[in-house]
């Protein structure tokens, strides 16, 4: 390795471990919870017969409504940007604890995916900022048809979809056999977290992961039969479920789930190393 790819490689090493670092990285644990508490409750007024718009653009419009909305908007969207650069920075230099390599790499390459979502996130947040007259609609179909418009772009979009079904079950699999535990201090912050900080991440882990499983299951669909409409965002996806047999049913779980999601979010705002 070069001297400046070995200083650059210091620097970075130095900037994961920072104090501010930290701070940003919690904020944007803390935005997340935020944003999915709102999606929730949004879920849930539709469980209860409204119509809501139960997307992130739904939950950014619903914050931006309240007083001193458009701050918090701006908070969110620092937050997102730093969770997004100390996840790029893991991804760069971190995971120094795993001794195999290919578990390092994995987790490196996990890390890279979770910063570029983050980092989606606050570019989404900003635009809404931009442009609080946008209709919000589900833009997902004509996403869709454009990218399967292109050569190739029936098998990107059949991919993709299988990719963010694989993302949910790892996600759902990680809450399940307590994986997220790992990452969490057990002898910071009061015992009450300590003892929900199972229950609540498993809960949620599952609920968010089977509700990326169904995107991808609807990206699938759409490739598989050449019908861009059948892909969904969660807003569409979450209508349709409700409307299946045993919707209602189905519909609670996942409200459930992502207010389980938003909880373990705040948990690990406080409890993360």
């Amino acid at each position: 390795m070069t001297a400046p790819a070995q200083q650059a490689e210091r620097a970075a090493k130095h900037a994961e471990g920072s104090a501010p670092v930290a701070w940003l990285a919690r904020l944007g644990l803390a935005s997340r919870g935020v944003v999915w508490l709102v999606i929730g409750l949004l879920a849930l007024s539709v469980l209860l017969g409204n119509r809501e718009q139960t997307d992130q653009q739904g939950a950014l419009r619903e914050i931006a409504s309240r007083p001193l909305g458009e701050l918090l908007l701006v908070l969110l969207a620092v937050g997102f940007l730093g969770y997004a650069a100390w996840q790029l920075l893991v991804a760069a230099v971190g995971h120094r604890e795993e001794r195999d390599d290919a578990r390092r790499w994995a987790a490196r390459a996990a890390s890279l995916f979770t910063g570029a979502v983050y980092a989606g996130l606050a570019v989404l947040t900003l635009r809404f900022l931009a442009d609080s007259s946008g209709s919000g609609a589900d833009r997902t179909p004509s996403l869709t048809a454009d990218v399967m418009s292109r050569t190739g772009g029936r098998t990107v979009i059949g991919v993709l979809g299988v990719l963010v079904v694989v993302v949910g079950l790892v996600m759902a699999a990680r809450g399940v056999t307590g994986k997220h535990l790992e990452a969490l201090d057990r002898g910071r912050g009061p015992r009450v977290l300590q003892r929900l900080a199972g229950p609540l991440g498993t809960a949620g882990l599952v609920g968010r992961g089977l509700v990326l499983a169904l995107l991808g299951g609807f990206l699938v669909r759409a490739a598989v039969q050449f019908d861009p409409q059948q892909a969904k965002g969660l807003d569409a996806a979450l209508a349709t479920l409700a409307q299946q047999p045993y919707g209602k049913a189905m519909l609670a779980v996942a409200v459930a789930g992502m207010l389980a999601y938003a909880a373990w979010s705040f948990v690990e705002t406080r409890l993360r190393r």
